[in-house]
């Protein structure tokens, strides 16, 4: 099922708010980013960014694409968003590190596809 125009932008919303989670953290160390609130809390915006697109991508898009996680990449904005004084910050590091690396690699196919599909 081709994505809606809304699709598209919340796609390439996930795909830059990861790319900049992976910029934020390269280089860096654990230690590093619990010893820094910017770096935190600059992490954590763009974690939430991704969440709350996430959200927003089409109940039928998100259906079509199970290979994302959805439900997951949802749940660490809403931690992120209303639980904030329960964040584990060596879990969001993980986040950081494995999960959002792996989330680019899974968005990178279908951001360009979408794209193309504005130009034919």
């Amino acid at each position: 099922m081709p994505p809606d125009k809304d699709d598209r932008a919340y796609l390439w919303d996930m795909l830059m708010a990861s790319r900049a989670v992976v910029a934020f953290v390269q280089g860096r160390t654990l230690e590093d980013y619990l010893g820094d609130l910017l770096l935190r809390s600059a992490v954590e915006r763009q974690v939430e960014i991704i969440g709350e697109a996430a959200r927003r991508v089409s109940r039928e898009f998100q259906e079509a694409h199970p290979e994302i996680p959805w439900r997951p990449v949802q749940a660490q904005r809403h931690i992120l968003a209303h639980d904030y004084g329960e964040i584990r910050h060596d879990r969001l590091w993980r986040v950081a590190i494995e999960h959002v690396p792996a989330l680019i690699r899974l968005l990178d196919p279908l951001v360009p596809r979408l794209h193309d599909e504005d130009s034919a």
